[in-house]
């Protein structure tokens, strides 16, 4: 009892001297304790800053999600509603003077994203009643898809001998395809057009392909992501007895997997939206694509368009969502290997 009495009362017990250093210790500890709880209270203030940054920014991403994605939800939403609802939503925007100039809009255009009664009339339309439509679509595929697959192959080769080789001279014509790449189209549709006639090719497929296909842009990128493989691949390879073809086959081609796919996904989405090249070079409005047909709605197919909208947008959404990582992976790093 007289133990318990002299721990509890904090007296030394009999016998045993006083500790002089207690009551020092006692004072550290005190110390301590302060400056854990005024570390603690910083610790709580900065992770209250970072997550009110955190929210900060969260909301200002997804403001400009809501703008970006804006578009899209609306085309997709008002796809589904009346001929009638559109036109009085939108009609006065597509309104055309009796001499077919445009018309000053004075009111207000009613942006709608709920329909009031909806409909798939415009999709029945677009894909049983008129195939036009669909023709069209298809037009798109075949003039894209071919450019995509075969402007690859040709930048390939040519992205292979500037990255494996040097010289004056293909440096010289690697500089030319850089400036022809910085050109507009538009610059260079006159000498297409002109080229085209000489080869008796104007309002054919191969007026829209020739041109695609051996357009630099692919040369460019292709050259740039080649050049980071380490020249030590190239020469162990050579050792072993591998030639030309053979690493262009079986080492260039798999290192640059991630690179090709973002430079297709590019020109496709590219290609899928030209609308001066058909105009210019195809005369026969049937074999326009689809991007023509968007880019030329009158007041009477503004129902329609929506719908076409929607079905054009689907292919180019599901190519870039499929090839996302390859896309990022592509255009970030710009190589497969480092020195």
């Amino acid at each position: 009892m007289d133990n318990l009495w002299n721990e509890q009362e904090g007296m030394p017990e009999p016998g045993r001297e006083p500790d002089p250093g207690g009551e020092e210790n006692k004072k550290v500890r005190i110390v301590k304790a302060a400056q854990s709880e005024e570390a603690l209270a910083l610790h709580r203030k900065k992770m209250r800053r970072v997550w009110a940054g955190i929210v900060i920014k969260t909301l200002i991403a997804s403001v400009f999600a809501f703008l970006f994605l804006m578009p899209i939800l609306l085309t997709f939403t008002n796809s589904f509603m009346s001929p009638s609802e559109i036109s009085a939503n939108y009609g006065q925007v597509f309104a055309t003077t009796d001499n077919g100039g445009k018309m000053f809009i004075a009111q207000k255009v009613n942006l709608k994203f709920l329909p009031d009664m909806v409909t798939f009339r415009q999709y029945v339309t677009v894909l049983f009643r008129s195939p036009a439509y669909l023709l069209k679509f298809w037009n798109s595929v075949f003039y894209v898809v071919p450019i995509v697959v075969f402007q690859l192959a040709v930048a390939s080769l040519a992205a292979y001998g500037f990255a494996r080789y040097s010289g004056k001279k293909k440096a010289a014509l690697f500089f030319s395809y850089i400036i022809i790449m910085l050109m507009p189209y538009q610059v260079t549709l006159v000498p297409n057009y002109l080229v085209s006639s000489w080869m008796h090719i104007l309002n054919t497929r191969w007026a829209i392909w020739l041109p695609g296909i051996f357009s630099p842009f692919a040369v460019y990128m292709l050259t740039k992501y080649m050049r980071r493989i380490p020249r030590s691949i190239y020469e162990a390879a050579e050792i072993d007895g591998a030639g030309e073809w053979q690493i262009f086959t079986r080492i260039c081609m798999p290192l640059c997997r991630s690179g090709l796919a973002s430079i297709a996904i590019l020109i496709f989405i590219d290609y899928w939206n030209m609308v001066e090249q058909p105009l210019i070079l195809l005369s026969d409005q049937e074999m326009h694509p689809l991007s023509v047909f968007l880019s030329e709605i009158n007041s009477g197919e503004i129902s329609l368009a929506f719908a076409v909208a929607v079905i054009y947008m689907v292919l180019p959404l599901l190519i870039f969502l499929y090839g996302e990582e390859y896309l990022i992976e592509g255009i970030t790093y710009q190589g497969g290997i480092k020195e």
